[in-house]
């Protein structure tokens, strides 16, 4: 894979190395990877004024066939560059081969469904009385904001910029410090869309908090894209009132993995271990509650603990490793204190934890962890984690399991696993989440809406009701002369 040693922002089709700069490392071992522009209030005012002008002036908004054009070129451009997304994902975002793999291939599948969309997109028409007609257009909504988390940084900035591109609005587009390198290579692959208008896509990488909320306050802005925390979220939306935003809001998420005592749990257990430590945890769908009903879970328990240890942490390009590293050593330091004072309240069934203790260590790992509590008002049962970092619960009926399962203000997923073939519906009809899976977890489908319930967000993403995301509904309503 080429060095890149320095990365830069591309805002109105220019390289800028505006802001400060800072350095990129490598979470596994700390070392220095290469730096960045870390951008701030300049480059964000920069992004909006690109964008306003390339949607006020240009033909983008109207112009379908070019914005099919487009996605489909940043989809091939993006998979001749997916080698070295791959590789940059493994050694700054710290997750593992596979892991960094199962995320460039969504993201270059999810370009290609979203140019198709810009072309099937339509509105409707009908007579509705004699010589009145009525016909509703979808017009794109203008400048969308976008604002995208370090956990997977190219997919969860596709997701959002895709289809704001595809209903044909312009974009200014703020990615984290903590992968600025990944963004930068994201930002190369957009540079080389010869198909993509100057100022359609603009890209600031920000460390700091200085540039994203003008994203949100900007009068010039017409509805933001966020993924990211639910306290975060919360911001952004009183910050958007006084210019009554829309918002698309992907936020936090607490998701019960429900196993019922029919479950196959030779089934159950590789995947509730994937569930607990994909990502190294830091994902909104981590499976980060138990829920095992009376009569397995004794068995659940020793095996999941079991599982949980011999998870092989390692470096994310080791070929060998299957649980990479957290983001930086600040973030393992945060789970681990959780989970120390979880042992006040609650039972240590597997502690993990940091793997390197003391003064000196700067690599970030963290072994996973399962907690076992009773008490649904504890902390650990109703604050996000996010981290390598499971609570064990039991019940007892399926009433039980949907009361303990709704106790958390969450609500982006949940995962049922029985045997019985009308239990998943009849459960998951109750499940305050927005998307349930039987038998399986984490399968998200581009043609299929998600997003939460709750405080796990606003909006959706994916399928058709992500393009509406970016939106506005015309009404024309059109008599005919009379004799005509």
């Amino acid at each position: 894979m080429p060095e890149l040693l320095h990365a830069r922002h591309y805002i109105d089709g220019l390289w800028s190395d505006g802001g400060a700069v800072s350095t990129s490392r490598n979470p596994a071992t700390g070392a220095v990877l290469g730096t960045f522009a870390d951008g701030g209030e300049a480059e964000a005012l920069a992004a909006i004024t690109a964008a306003r002008r390339a949607f006020d002036t240009g033909t983008w908004s109207r112009d379908r066939d070019l914005r099919a054009r487009a996605l489909f070129e940043l989809a091939d451009r993006m998979a001749e560059r997916r080698d070295d997304l791959v590789a940059m994902l493994a050694r700054e975002n710290g997750k593992i081969r596979a892991e960094a793999e199962f995320e460039i291939d969504l993201s270059i599948p999810k370009l290609r469904y979203f140019g198709a969309l810009a072309l099937a997109d339509t509105g409707r028409a009908a007579e509705v009385k004699p010589g009145l007609y009525s016909t509703t257009l979808t017009e794109p909504a203008g400048v969308a904001g976008v604002i995208a988390p370090w956990n997977s940084p190219v997919v969860l900035a596709v997701r959002s910029f895709a289809p704001a591109l595809a209903a044909g609005c312009t974009v200014a587009m703020k990615l984290p410090g903590q992968t600025g390198l990944v963004n930068g290579l994201l930002y190369e692959i957009i540079a080389a869309t010869d198909s993509l208008p100057t100022g359609v896509l603009n890209c600031f990488t920000e460390s700091g908090n200085d540039g994203a909320p003008l994203l949100v306050s900007s009068p010039e802005v017409d509805v933001v894209s966020y993924t990211g925390s639910t306290v975060v979220g919360r911001i952004i939306m009183a910050n958007a009132a006084a210019t009554l935003k829309p918002l698309s809001l992907e936020l936090g998420g607490k998701s019960p993995m429900i196993v019922f005592d029919d479950a196959d749990l030779d089934a159950v257990v590789p995947v509730l271990t994937k569930a607990i430590t994909t990502f190294t945890g830091q994902f909104c769908m981590t499976g980060s509650r138990i829920l095992a009903q009376h009569g397995i879970a004794a068995e659940l328990r020793d095996r999941m603990a079991k599982s949980l240890a011999a998870v092989k942490v390692g470096p994310g390009d080791d070929p060998a490793s299957e649980m990479g590293p957290m983001i930086d050593r600040a973030n393992a330091e945060r789970v681990d204190r959780t989970v120390s004072e979880a042992a006040a309240y609650a039972t240590i069934v597997e502690r993990g934890g940091l793997v390197n203790r003391g003064p000196d260590a700067v690599d970030a790992y963290y072994r996973p962890s399962l907690v076992e509590v009773t008490d649904l008002a504890a902390p650990i049962v109703q604050r996000e984690v996010f981290g390598p970092v499971a609570t064990f619960e039991t019940f007892g009926s399926e009433a039980e399991a949907i009361t303990r399962a709704n106790a958390t203000e969450y609500g982006l997923a949940a995962s049922i696993w029985t045997r019985d073939v009308d239990r998943p519906l009849r459960v998951g009809r109750e499940l305050q989440a927005g998307t349930v899976w039987t038998n399986t977890w984490a399968v998200v489908v581009d043609q299929f809406e998600e997003g939460g319930f709750k405080q796990s967000g606003l909006g959706r993403l994916n399928g058709l009701r992500g393009l509406g995301e970016f939106q506005e509904i015309k009404h024309l309503v059109h008599r005919a002369p009379r004799g005509a």
